[in-house]
């Protein structure tokens, strides 16, 4: 496939299509385009960075131009189900610009905000909506939305959904949904849990695969860098006097390590911002912006920008920490190598990480080059700084009854008793649970997203 046009899109999207600068359909693209044109349902899997969001969003759209219909009050016509704020926001922007051209209402659902402008978008009817399952799911239950005229269903990022435990809330939203629709999966991997799902909600789907399972960036220099727990960050302040790395993602496993390693950057001279479960949606808005716009030269960030950040020009993913889940690895270092250019990967491991760095290694079937950056035996740097006497501990509850200061966390899912779908007593009417976490739960400090 040469251009967009073979592919008998509506002139109104070629006209979009050209003012963007997109001349020719990546291989998704150019593979799920024409099955999603014919009515078929579809599990697209490609790695991220190569054009997904458009490859469903194109047919979608042309279908909304050549079957003009008013949009359904309290529902939409289209909806998309994404893992986290960001990307929800990411897929909206892509809808709105590809439709640039025609008449098209477009509305983000996510947690951390108020409901009050998302109620009325929902009252007046959306062609296209772009959701979190558990705000959906609120909504839902509210009564304010309702979903019996959707037209076309789209799970983004699916691998993630199930990672995340994002089962329940999906089966909660397709019981509200016609059983004639159009469905469509988009995932980066495909484990035996997709197509277990597919299985039972999608109607002979055909499959459209342009990379291998788990496969990482082509274009992205991978290596690591063995390096001892307390030296990471001078380590990381030496890798950034490299002017070259202009534009860094730099990933750490808990909430709390994003803030200290921002501290310690900053602290340095190096513009930094983080971004992670404990920011609030606005903050999180600027420290994107700042990124994007060149304000700052690192994000540092938990694995809630693991995926669905799409940021131009990003020439280094730092693994500060590696992740626990071997295929999260995947999902960070295509942060970089986006739109047919290069980057670099790099990963500081320390002793207890070598296990967690095999498992890397068998998920992407490759070997990684690697660089010994540790200290010289008996140097001083080789030995971590000594904890002082005066250091102060944490506090403990001394009342009676009471367990460990840290609050107790709730597991994947849950809702106390009484919120709207728990098993628990609930008042004759669901009402709104703003002050729940969204997109995120915690475990101790680590940051694990959660239906938003």
């Amino acid at each position: 496939m040469q251009d967009f046009s073979g592919l008998g899109l509506a002139a109104p999207l070629l006209l979009a299509l050209n003012k963007l600068g997109y001349t020719a359909p990546t291989p998704i693209q150019a593979q799920a385009i024409p099955h999603l044109m014919t009515g078929r349902d579809l599990v697209g899997i490609a790695q991220t960075g190569t054009g997904k969001t458009a490859a469903f969003a194109l047919p979608i759209l042309h279908h909304l131009i050549t079957h003009p219909q008013q949009a359904p009050r309290g529902g939409a016509r289209v909806l998309v189900l994404s893992p986290t704020r960001e990307l929800a926001s990411q897929i909206a922007e892509s809808f709105r610009s590809l439709g640039s051209e025609m008449q098209l209402s477009v509305q983000v659902v996510f947690g951390g905000v108020p409901h009050g402008a998302q109620i009325r978008a929902l009252q007046r009817g959306l062609d296209v909506l772009v959701a979190t399952p558990g705000r959906l799911v609120d909504h839902l239950d509210a009564g304010a939305a309702h979903l019996g005229k959707t037209e076309f269903f789209v799970l983004d990022e699916v691998d993630q959904m199930l990672d995340l435990g994002f089962v329940k809330s999906i089966r909660r939203v397709v019981g509200t949904l016609p059983k004639r629709r159009q469905n469509l999966f988009f995932s980066a991997t495909m484990p035996t849990e997709i197509a277990k799902l597919a299985g039972e909600l999608l109607n002979d789907p055909v499959q459209v695969s342009v990379t291998p399972v788990a496969k990482t960036a082509d274009r992205v220099n991978q290596q690591v860098l063995f390096v001892e727990t307390h030296r990471k960050r001078d380590v990381l302040v030496d890798l950034l006097s490299d002017a070259g790395m202009a534009r860094t993602i730099i990933f750490t496993r808990t909430k709390r390590g994003a803030d200290k390693v921002t501290q310690h950057l900053d602290a340095t001279g190096i513009a930094a911002v983080a971004i992670h479960g404990n920011k609030s949606q606005n903050q999180r808005e600027r420290s994107l912006a700042a990124f994007r716009a060149g304000r700052v030269r690192a994000l540092v960030a938990t694995d809630i920008a693991a995926r669905g950040i799409d940021i131009d020009g990003v020439t280094h993913v730092v693994n500060f920490d590696l992740p626990e889940v071997a295929e999260a690895y995947v999902h960070r270092i295509g942060r970089t190598a986006r739109a047919g250019a290069e980057g670099v990967a790099i990963s500081l491991c320390d002793g207890a990480e070598r296990d967690l760095l095999r498992n890397i290694e068998r998920l992407t079937r490759l070997n990684l080059p690697t660089q010994d950056r540790r200290a010289a035996p008996g140097s001083p740097e080789a030995k971590p700084p000594a904890r002082s006497a005066t250091s102060p501990r944490p506090q403990q509850d001394r009342r009676p009854g009471a367990g460990p200061s840290r609050p107790q966390e709730r597991g994947f899912g849950a809702r106390s008793a009484g919120a709207p779908g728990s098993n628990g007593p609930s008042a004759s009417r669901p009402r709104y649970n703003s002050a729940r976490p969204q997109g995120e739960r915690r475990r101790g400090d680590r940051d694990a997203i959660q239906p938003a």
